[in-house]
């Protein structure tokens, strides 16, 4: 994301006056609303959950694609859907790249994203501790990995890819958990 697109939205933000409310956690309150009062808040919010530069670059470009949107959810709240679809399909893409080769492929020969998700936790040792949402904000995300928590993030990526994928409110910091969950899976990748 380069300054010309941040400026351009941001002189189209200016014609529209605050505050945004979005459904975020906080420390806490992993339920939480959080409310910007003006673009300048919301722009340093939104690009504060970049990833790091040292992944690799498809991902760090497709995850790129996940932060446009939800920058622009000032101007038109219901890009925010846009930008988890994004998100969503990033982190997908991510697991593929880290755990496509250590996972059973199903009878299709398919990596299915619950089964990555799921490795996650079975396979590379993560929990509630070493996720730095939850130290974060308290709540948990492992029984959201796994699906012993309805809807799973599984659930919500194939809702969103399949049925309805603008129906229904936003979840509440849903480009974040991606972010951590990106960051976990290439915690030991080196360039």
């Amino acid at each position: 994301m380069n300054n010309d697109f941040i400026t351009s939205v941001a002189m189209a933000a200016d014609q529209i006056p605050g505050p945004l409310t979005v459904p975020w956690p906080m420390r806490g309150m992993p339920n939480a609303f959080q409310t910007f009062s003006a673009f300048p808040d919301w722009r340093d919010f939104v690009l504060a959950l970049r990833l790091r530069d040292t992944l690799p670059q498809i991902i760090t470009a497709k995850y790129q694609r996940a932060l446009k949107p939800h920058l622009m959810v000032w101007i038109d709240f219901d890009l925010i859907k846009v930008g988890e679809m994004a998100a969503l399909a990033t982190l997908e893409l991510a697991l593929k790249d880290r755990y496509g080769h250590r996972v059973k492929k199903n009878k299709q020969g398919e990596l299915r994203f619950a089964d990555l998700l799921r490795f996650m936790v079975d396979g590379d040792g993560l929990t509630e501790d070493k996720f730095p949402m939850s130290r974060r904000y308290g709540g948990t995300v492992v029984p959201v990995l796994t699906g012993k928590q309805r809807p799973s993030l599984a659930d919500i990526r194939n809702s969103a890819a399949h049925g309805d994928p603008f129906d229904g409110y936003p979840w509440a910091g849903l480009l974040e958990m991606v972010r951590d969950l990106i960051e976990y899976a290439y915690r030991d990748f080196r360039p």
